[in-house]
């Protein structure tokens, strides 16, 4: 079993900057990615970055050269770095991991605003 915990969501003005940390708990030696997906009121989530556990990284295209995702497999953490927010990366953010087995979890979810 395996449990994520996030922080560091909130409000900020647009063209700010917020850092969300996400830290795993539980069965994660074998976790094979972990990243960040975002669900905007009305919408459907989506990804948007992911670390694998040799370094690669993947973005969706509107966050890119904005946000940057960074692991520690050591510590079985995941940090998104947001710069240049816009409204329309509001949405509440979900730490995401997926184990070696290919079974995803989730954390509980923190709110981003960003007030335009």
């Amino acid at each position: 079993q395996v449990q994520l915990v996030e922080s560091g969501g909130g409000l900020v003005q647009a063209g700010g900057s917020l850092r969300l940390s996400c830290a795993a708990s539980g069965s994660t030696f074998s976790f094979a990615a972990m990243g960040w997906y975002r669900q905007a009121p009305g919408k459907g989530r989506e990804l948007v970055a992911r670390v694998l556990r040799g370094g690669t990284t993947n973005y969706e295209d509107s966050v890119k050269g904005r946000f940057t995702i960074s692991g520690d497999n050591a510590k079985n953490t995941v940090d998104l770095q947001m710069n240049s927010l816009k409204s329309e990366d509001t949405a509440i953010y979900y730490c995401w991991l997926l184990d070696g087995g290919g079974y995803g979890y989730w954390g509980q979810g923190t709110q981003v605003t960003v007030s335009s």
